[in-house]
């Protein structure tokens, strides 16, 4: 028998919290429940040739994002949970970015030697959502890494060329791999209508509250106040282009906003943290008739709004999930130096340190700012 011209390694969540990496060499060695070494394999499986519409990726680097760790550590993202007699062994990650090494009969957008960002969903093309131009919103899309849905912490992934971008040549596959939540940044902004000259407070200095403050600057705000309680994500808001920071563990953020707004509050409030907490400060730190926006997914799937003052204020509450269409343009604006969105990425793990990546993202926030795996 010929050797196999693709041996794939991935890593796999065998129980919440935990995490193994295997190739289809050590599975047996590494894992000895029968049922979930046949998934492994099945998952880790590279066809050939690859299918008519699709490529082959060497990946490089996947991105550590906050619905990963919080499967990895909850076991559930909103209203998204992770069931151990279907899911588990459960690969996450949707962050990807790598090399075409095999190229489908019907591609002709891309070549081998391409190096390419993945937009993480396939859907149906047919319902009213997708021809609507809502393909987020479909009921049947297959999304990497949400459960049941396995993810992409493997070194070759096959997947549908027409959802590969290719990046230019100064962009690197680091960066590349941060193009997803930065096309989630890109719409959060555009669903706030942020123009010249707005005012916006963003509440959460993580990844996606980082992304959300680079779209903005690129839609040209005026004044971006950051609020978190670590200071090593409030410096990297700083370090990123925020006006102001503020940490909300040692003073007051609705009166600090109130304070550098004049008393007036901000056009729009962006909560990207996914915390219940943050989430019931919007309603009182937006200005009347400004808009909230919800960004952040919480493990939670209930909490606390105060309704009075949405309605004293006339505020707009707008919420979002994932994207539509904003894959060009993201990449777009980080071509033209409008977004430095690799600075946000903090720490990088070799993906047979993938384990210490998600228990460093869970217990050490006073550090890891945004994590990436690296192939």
């Amino acid at each position: 028998m010929s050797e196999k011209k693709y041996l794939n390694k991935g890593a796999f969540m065998t129980e919440i919290g935990k995490m193994v990496v295997v190739d289809e060499n050590n599975i047996e060695q590494i894992v000895k429940d029968p049922a979930m070494q046949q998934a492994m394999r099945k998952q880790l499986e590279v066809s050939l040739p690859v299918a008519e519409d699709c490529v082959l990726i060497q990946v490089e680097y996947v991105g550590v994002c906050g619905s990963d760790v919080h499967y990895f550590h909850d076991g559930a993202c909103g209203t998204f949970k992770v069931r151990e007699d279907r899911d588990i062994p459960f690969m996450l990650g949707h962050e990807c970015a790598g090399m075409v090494v095999e190229v489908g009969s019907k591609v002709t957008h891309l070549k081998k030697g391409d190096r390419v960002c993945c937009e993480p969903s396939v859907t149906c093309g047919k319902c009213e959502y997708c021809k609507s131009g809502k393909y987020n919103l479909c009921n049947e899309v297959v999304f990497w890494a949400t459960p049941p849905v396995q993810g992409c912490y493997m070194k070759y992934v096959p997947f549908k060329a027409d959802l590969c971008y290719r990046l230019p040549e100064h962009v690197s596959s680091r960066a590349g791999a941060l193009i997803e939540p930065f096309a989630t940044g890109m719409y959060a902004a555009q669903k706030a209508e942020i123009t010249a000259g707005s005012t916006a407070v963003i509440l959460g200095s993580g990844c996606i509250g980082l992304m959300t403050m680079l779209a903005c600057k690129a839609r040209g705000a005026g004044k971006i106040i950051v609020c978190d309680l670590e200071d090593i994500r409030l410096e990297k808001a700083r370090e990123l282009g925020a006006d102001y920071v503020i940490n909300s563990r040692n003073e007051d953020p609705l009166a600090k906003i109130s304070e550098l707004t004049g008393g007036k509050g901000p056009d729009v409030v962006f909560e990207t943290a996914g915390s219940r907490f943050t989430i019931a400060q919007t309603a009182h730190i937006a200005k009347r008739g400004g808009r909230i926006v919800l960004v952040g997914m919480s493990a939670e799937e209930e909490m606390t709004f105060n309704f009075g003052q949405i309605m004293a204020k006339e505020l707009e509450i707008r919420s979002l999930f994932r994207y539509v269409n904003l894959f060009p343009a993201s990449v777009a604006v980080v071509e033209s130096g409008l977004a430095e969105i690799e600075k946000v990425a903090t720490h990088d793990y070799d993906l047979e340190d993938i384990q210490q990546a998600f228990e460093d993202s869970v217990n050490k926030k006073n550090e890891v700012v945004k994590a990436v795996i690296r192939f």
